[in-house]
C-alpha cells in the first residue's frame, strides 16, 4: 500500500521534556502498512503554512490503529501541532520513506536528540540481540520506553548529568558496545561520526538522515543529499532524503 493521505484524530497529547511532544494519532489507513524508519507529513489549519512538516514514526500500533508521533517544536507549524488536544483532527499523509532494512545480526542502535523517537519503534520490531544508545544534549525523553523493548540502553550527555559525557561515539567505546549493524539517525555532524566508525571497524551502517522537505514524495528535489552513484531520476550524484531514504546504507551517500 503506498502513501495515504487522510484526516487524523488526536487520540492524546503530552509534554515529554522542554519543546518535546508526544502525540498519538488514530489513523489506521497509515498505521497498517507503516514500519519503522519511516515518517509522515502532517498539515497545518494555518492556510500560511502550505508545506506539511514531516515527522518520523516513534511507535505503530497496529492492532489500534494509532501511530505515536514525537517531535521537538521549532516553528510555526510544530507549534500548531503541540495545541492539539484529545478529538481535534488533523490531515496526514503517509506512510512515507523506505524505513530501515531489518537483519537477524546483533544489532545496535543509535539515537541522537530528536533522532531518538524512530529508534523506539525499531527496538520494538527488531527480534535480535541488539544494544540502544542515545545521545542527549541535557533533558532525556524516551528512556523508560527504550528499557521495555528488552535492548540494553547507554546513554550520552552533553552535560555529562545523564551517562557518559560527550557523544554516542564516546558512550559506544566507554561501554563496549558491540554489534554487526549499526542503525541510526539524529543530527548529521552525528551521523557523520557514526560513518566514519562503521567503515574504520568493518559495520554495516544504516543512516536515517534528517532533512527539511517540501513535497515529501520525492517530486520538488527539495530535501537531497551526495550520493555515490548517479540518481535515476535527478541525473546526478543526489539521493532525494524524503523518497529514496530516509534511511540509507552509509557507504552510498556523502555527509
Amino acid at each position: 500500500m503506498g502513501a495515504t493521505k487522510i484526516t487524523a484524530k488526536v487520540v492524546s497529547q503530552e509534554k515529554l521534556a522542554t519543546d518535546v511532544y508526544s502525540l498519538i494519532l488514530k489513523a489506521e489507513e497509515v498505521a497498517v502498512s507503516a514500519k519503522a524508519g519511516q515518517f509522515v507529513s502532517l498539515y497545518s489549519k494555518d492556510g500560511s503554512n502550505l508545506l506539511p512538516r514531516p515527522i518520523s514514526l516513534c511507535e505503530v500500533n497496529k492492532a489500534e490503529g494509532t501511530l505515536r508521533l514525537v517531535y521537538r517544536v521549532v516553528g510555526k507549524g510544530t507549534k500548531e501541532f503541540s495545541a492539539l488536544n484529545s478529538g481535534d483532527v488533523i490531515d496526514i499523509m503517509g506512510p512515507l520513506g523506505n524505513g530501515f532494512n531489518k537483519k537477524d545480526s546483533k544489532a545496535i542502535l543509535i539515537g541522537g536528540g530528536i533522532g531518538i523517537p524512530p529508534m523506539l519503534e525499531l527496538a520494538k520490531e527488531l527480534d535480535c540481540d541488539k544494544s540502544i544508545v542515545l545521545g542527549f544534549r541535557d533533558e532525556t525523553f524516551l528512556i523508560d520506553d527504550m528499557n521495555a523493548t528488552g535492548g540494553r540502553v547507554f546513554i550520552a550527555s552533553e552535560d555529562g548529568k545523564t551517562g557518559v559525557k560527550g557523544t554516542v561515539i564516546d558512550a559506544i567505546k566507554e561501554y563496549g558496545v558491540e554489534g554487526d549493524v549499526i542503525y541510526a539517525c539524529g543530527p548529521t555532524p552525528m551521523l557523520r561520526a557514526i560513518k566514519e566508525y562503521a567503515l574504520n571497524n568493518n559495520i554495516e551502517a544504516q543512516l536515517s538522515l534528517e532533512e527539511k522537505m517540501a513535497c515529501g514524495i520525492g517530486a520538488c528535489l527539495a530535501c537531497v543529499c551526495n550520493s555515490k552513484e548517479v540518481d535515476a531520476h535527478s541525473h546526478v550524484k543526489n539521493k532525494r532524503i524524503c523518497k529514496d531514504g530516509p534511511v540509507f546504507d552509509a557507504r552510498e551517500i556523502e555527509l
